[in-house]
């Protein structure tokens, strides 16, 4: 019911329909590239997932990241707006599943951008990387089809692992956005912590896990323990994020 309520403050916000178009920019970055550049790529011996990923995925994840902030400033000033939040303490609704349910909801336009996403990977594939003579067969010595399967299991891990990579950022803007009264100042806050992650030395792991940097990697040509690493510290990450919010809200109560 809550989670219903929450998608109804959002339906005339033109959040959903942004997020679509966001999803569908950053689905445009890979497929313009190779149709401009195409030549630099398709003759290179590696998987044609990892080729694209490596590519674009860093203006890819950086859009959606922008994205992410901003609905989640948005979420959070259609509460503010006219005291509705201070209202809202009057109904039986706890500001901490308030919270949640934004998540949830947030996680699920994630899921939506993302999904979007891997379906313009599989075109850019298939478009330039397909057909018997091409990148499949060039580089796993298999028929076309066995490649193809290879590469639709490896897209499915792909989406699950940047989807938990970008979870923390989730938890972490909406966080942001219950403690400022005023858009603009969380929106802020968000963006140069967004900048800041663009600047951060990757070579160190303990600066790499910054929540904003954390989208910026890729399953594809990770080693197999260094993805777990990042694994476990978005997991992390997202559980201390929503404790954190949790004891904010309970001392902003305290002391209202």
């Amino acid at each position: 019911m809550n989670f219903a309520l929450e998608y109804k403050k959002i339906k005339r916000t033109g959040i959903i329909p942004g997020c679509l178009a966001g999803g569908i920019l950053a689905a445009a970055v890979p497929i313009l590239e190779l149709a401009v550049r195409s030549e630099q790529y398709t003759h290179l011996m590696q998987p044609p997932l990892r080729t694209i990923m490596q590519a674009d995925w860093q203006m890819m994840s950086m859009l959606n990241m922008l994205l992410v902030i901003i609905i989640a400033c948005m979420m959070y000033h259609t509460e503010y707006a006219d005291h509705a939040i201070c209202r809202m303490t009057a109904l039986p609704l706890r500001e901490e599943e308030m919270f949640f349910m934004k998540c949830l909801l947030l996680s699920g336009m994630c899921v939506i951008m993302l999904i979007i996403e891997m379906l313009s990977l599989i075109f850019c594939t298939l478009h330039w990387f397909g057909g018997e003579e091409g990148a499949y067969t060039a580089f796993y010595g298999v028929s076309f089809a066995s490649a193809y399967m290879k590469f639709v299991k490896d897209l499915a891990y792909n989406f699950g692992y940047c989807f938990c990579m970008l979870l923390p950022v989730v938890i972490l803007s909406l966080l942001v956005a219950s403690a400022c009264k005023n858009m603009w100042i969380s929106l802020g806050i968000d963006v140069v912590c967004l900048f800041m992650a663009t600047v951060i030395p990757v070579r160190y792991f303990a600066l790499s896990v910054f929540p904003f940097a954390l989208p910026f990697q890729i399953l594809e040509g990770a080693k197999a323990g260094q993805a777990v690493q990042y694994l476990v510290a978005a997991m992390i990450e997202a559980v201390v994020i929503g404790a954190a919010e949790m004891v904010f809200l309970k001392v902003r109560r305290a002391a209202a």
